[in-house]
């Protein structure tokens, strides 16, 4: 099932701010339920893309140190108002998420 990913980019004299929102638990596999002692199973964030007009401009891979629903931002130079960009992102058990936006003068 693909989540959804909150996003915006905005460009001011002539860089692009890209600013995401994942909402994902990012369990580590090594705490412990409290009702059952049980460990809770590792489910973490495993790859991110990030695309400016189907070009790829941010490829990363995380691991369990991330915490719950990460925040990603970061700055690309360029981009032009109305132009496209999207994030995907892969979980070590198979899920995805996915969210796109256009830029946005500030």
């Amino acid at each position: 099932m693909d989540k959804k990913v909150k996003i915006r980019a905005t460009l001011k004299d002539g860089v692009t701010t890209v600013k995401a929102l994942m909402a994902h638990p990012m369990e580590t596999g090594a705490r412990k339920d409290k009702s059952t002692g049980e460990l809770v199973p590792a489910e973490y964030i495993q790859e991110i893309v990030v695309t400016h007009n189907e070009s790829v401009v941010l490829n990363a891979n995380w691991g369990t140190g991330i915490s719950k629903n990460p925040y990603l931002s970061f700055k690309i130079k360029g981009g032009a108002e109305g132009d496209t960009i999207a994030l995907t992102w892969k979980d070590n058990l198979g899920e995805s998420g996915s969210g796109k936006t256009q830029i946005k003068q500030k």
